[in-house]
């Protein structure tokens, strides 16, 4: 998560969705006293023991905001990307299997273990509503980008904070084939149970 009292934004960081991309694109537009906390290639917490204990950069906007100023919560723009929860599945098997291989030799396989097995623990897995909404479960975000559309989405949020927009680097993916490839009807039903929320609330299919 980022939040800059020099623009007035704070950017959640859902994991899965290029968060470290845009992060590297931000960070050069930050003020000295502006907070930034994260745990993958740098470290950095924010000076709140209650979030730095937390010990990664994925904060809820739930988590942070009794930490700001009830003014400044309404007013900062709040915004984060989402992904595909089929595309975001895949991606978190093989991330997470990526040291033994596992998904490389038989990816349903894997697929079908987590869908039997779901690591509710595990901060990457979480659905992806819960990093942006409210206990009641509306959105707290004024802007939600679009991972498949990262760069466009970007330029809109930089042209929305009064910054320049720049090339999104990529950073920490993983050579895959189409999502798309790795399922059967099975699959799909499963994740589309497990992430009903998420494609509910940001419109994506199969």
């Amino acid at each position: 998560m980022i939040v800059s009292r020099a623009h007035k934004f704070v950017f959640a960081a859902i994991p899965k969705t290029g968060t470290h991309s845009v992060r590297r694109a931000l960070r050069e537009h930050l003020a000295s006293d502006d907070l930034e906390q994260v745990g993958l290639f740098i470290k950095r917490a924010f000076p709140i023991p209650e979030l730095a204990r937390i010990g990664h950069g994925h904060i809820t906007l739930a988590q942070l905001q009794p930490h700001m100023k009830p003014e400044e919560f309404a007013n900062f723009f709040k915004f984060a990307f989402v992904r595909n929860p089929f595309d975001r599945y895949v991606s978190y098997c093989s991330f997470v299997t990526r040291e033994v291989g596992d998904f490389d030799r038989d990816p349903q396989q894997v697929m079908r273990f987590f869908l039997a097995n779901p690591p509710w623990h595990h901060i990457l897995f979480r659905p992806q509503f819960e990093f942006i909404a409210a206990d009641a479960g509306s959105l707290l975000t004024d802007y939600v980008g679009r991972v498949e559309q990262m760069q466009q989405s970007y330029d809109e949020i930089a042209a929305r904070i009064g910054i320049p927009s720049a090339k999104l680097d990529v950073v920490n993916s993983t050579r895959r084939s189409d999502y798309r490839q790795y399922y059967d009807q099975a699959l799909i039903d499963g994740v589309a149970n497990l992430y009903a929320r998420d494609l509910e609330l940001f419109g994506y299919e199969f």
